[in-house]
């Protein structure tokens, strides 16, 4: 066991404070990870809350985690000391059920062990990125492109491989029309991708208050959804809509800018519950649909395609003591457009 420095919160609603953490001594199988930069994601903030259900307090929050292998086990193959790596929503799976052996360990049926807040195979808690270092096993390790800067690749980790996901699954490509509603920490990705795989982009944003950022990230066109001429114009128009926000929508109004056979993902998470009516699916054979992160292997191809493509987070780099104003900004909206935590300034 080794103890490293961490940021911690005790309790529902507390503030994130300086602690340590126990890290497990290497296994066999396992990577140890120097944490260089972790993302703040806004479902850190959401299971500081217990928003979405009772937490394992203190928390380590931090899933968007890139570094440097510090060690290896005996029986690694794929990493060396010193390589750039990654580490992304989950650190463990079954391994046996039928999503982990197609590459999919994120719809695992015996549920993925979160990187945070969730309970390993031995029964050991899990801490996240918010620290000095975590071991992890070899294959839930990413290896991150040199084209990629450690800082701006963490929120990849999350952000990135949250809408490449979907993207991918739902064959977004050359001739596609797609929508990305909200340009935030996913939004802003979401564009970036979707342009990069040849569609056309339309954001959808309540004001037009980030339109500049908007068509420099590669969106085609920006509307407003607080004028009611966005949904007149638009109507009947799209193939594919992707949803970042985590407020709750006028799901009826979204779902009439699909074409036949159009497609609306949800990837953002709303604390309450969210309604439509059944013929907004059923007029014109239209999808309502939901997508987690992707499996090792596409997260893997996600970031490939990211040096590829010259796609990264727009991040505001920040210190370990200026979290808690971080996470007010991220709820006021006050964020361009993710914020990642320098782990050197972790004392």
């Amino acid at each position: 066991m080794a103890t490293v420095r961490a940021l911690a919160i005790p309790a529902r609603g507390a503030a994130v404070e300086s602690s340590t953490v126990e890290r497990r001594a290497p296994r066999p199988d396992d990577v140890v990870v120097d944490i260089r930069f972790a993302g703040i994601c806004h479902s850190d903030i959401h299971q500081a809350n217990e928003d979405w259900g009772p937490v394992n307090f203190p928390l380590v929050p931090g899933h968007e985690i890139t570094g440097v292998v510090a060690a290896v086990g005996e029986a690694v193959t794929r990493f060396a000391v010193g390589d750039r790596v990654g580490v992304g929503c989950f650190v463990n799976s079954c391994g046996a059920c039928e999503p982990c052996l197609a590459g999919q360990e994120q719809y695992c049926v015996a549920h993925p062990v979160a990187t945070y807040n969730g309970t390993d195979h031995d029964g050991a808690p899990t801490y996240g990125g918010y620290s000095q270092q975590i071991v992890v096993r070899e294959s839930f390790v990413l290896r991150i492109p040199d084209a990629l800067p450690l800082d701006a690749a963490a929120p990849l980790l999350c952000a990135g491989i949250t809408t490449y996901s979907p993207l991918r699954h739902w064959k977004v490509g050359p001739g596609s029309k797609v929508a990305v509603v909200g340009l935030g920490g996913l939004g802003h990705m979401g564009v970036q991708l979707a342009h990069a795989l040849g569609a056309e982009v339309t954001v959808l944003s309540q004001s037009l208050a980030k339109e500049k950022d908007g068509l420099r990230l590669g969106a085609d066109r920006y509307r407003a959804t607080s004028d009611p001429a966005t949904f007149a114009e638009l109507r009947g128009s799209l193939d594919f809509i992707l949803n970042t926000v985590s407020a709750s929508l006028d799901l009826d109004a979204y779902l009439s800018l699909l074409r036949l056979d159009g497609t609306m993902c949800n990837v953002g998470g709303p604390g309450d519950p969210q309604h439509h009516f059944a013929y907004s699916l059923i007029q014109t054979r239209r999808n309502l649909a939901g997508s987690n992160v992707g499996g090792i292997r596409e997260t893997q191809e996600m970031l490939d395609f990211c040096a590829e493509h010259a796609i990264v987070a727009e991040i505001e780099l920040i210190a370990a003591g200026d979290v808690n104003t971080a996470y007010e900004r991220v709820l006021a909206s006050d964020v361009r457009y993710r914020f990642v935590i320098d782990i050197a300034t972790l004392v």
